[in-house]
């Protein structure tokens, strides 16, 4: 996949349109993290997601057309909010995904605050790379702006172009972090869900990834956690999670998140 400090150098010359502001896209300094281990918690346990996943889309068929029709449709929102929340969407750090589901938590969380949250996510994260790599090296599925021609919400690069449409990683990650906050804070799990949903949706809002390919991102996501609650140590250091978000959200004069009713306004549906 494309990387982070190249979305980010995008995300950073576009302004915030309609009054939202987002994670900033500049990058920061990085916190040290809680110890974790070097590898993931699946390891080679890790399901084959190219047994899970349907096959992607051939050229043709319904649902590329369907994809071809969406991708086309989107280009109209450039410019205007969802376009800015889907730029905003591109940068995947710690500190940017806590942002982004701060409204979702009802409450500001950093990586300073909650180093057990990261923990798990950093921990997992490692196991997304053979669960996205595979099936894109597999099919080997062009991205939409490839085959009609539209602008996107980052530069056009050769190694973009190179990086396999089908699944996407962006909205497999997403998902994970959607799916995992839930577990560590139960009773905000609608909203998390949903801010998740959107992350996934800014791929094709962006123009990156078809909308099919953003649907094989939760599918992938899902399969992996699933595999995850399996794990003694995963399911530990969720309720380690568990307890310090609980911490954050009772603490006095906790720091409540801004824009929060914006972004739901961006989120209540499909932007298709």
């Amino acid at each position: 996949m494309p990387s982070t400090s190249e979305f980010l150098a995008v995300a950073a010359s576009l302004a915030v349109a309609g009054g939202l502001t987002f994670a900033s896209p500049t990058p920061e300094p990085t916190p040290a993290p809680a110890p974790i281990a070097p590898q993931g918690y699946l390891g080679e346990r890790a399901p084959d997601t190219i047994a899970i996943l349907p096959p992607a889309p051939k050229a043709g068929s319904p649902v590329a057309q369907a994809d071809r029709r969406i991708f086309l449709a989107t280009r109209a929102l450039r410019g205007r909010p969802r376009w800015t929340l889907a730029i905003n969407d591109v940068a995947q750090s710690p500190s940017a995904m806590l942002k982004d589901f701060g409204c979702a938590l009802g409450v500001e969380v950093t990586p300073e605050t909650a180093p057990k949250v990261v923990n798990v996510m950093r921990r997992a994260g490692r196991d997304i790379g053979p669960a996205v790599n595979r099936p894109k090296d597999l099919y080997n599925r062009q991205r939409p702006y490839l085959i009609d021609d539209g602008e996107i919400c980052v530069p056009k690069s050769d190694s973009l172009a190179k990086s396999p449409d089908y699944p996407s990683g962006h909205a497999t990650w997403g998902w994970m972090w959607g799916l995992i906050l839930a577990e560590m804070a139960p009773d905000r799990a609608g909203p998390i869900l949903a801010r998740a949903r959107a992350y996934g949706e800014s791929r094709a809002v962006c123009g990156v990834h078809n909308a099919s390919s953003v649907d094989a991102g939760r599918t992938n996501a899902s399969a992996l956690v699933a595999a995850l609650h399996g794990e003694a140590e995963y399911r530990a250091d969720v309720e380690a999670g568990r307890a310090e978000l609980a911490a954050l959200r009772a603490a006095p004069g906790a720091p409540p998140p801004t824009n929060c009713e914006a972004e739901a306004a961006l989120i209540a549906k499909t932007p298709w």
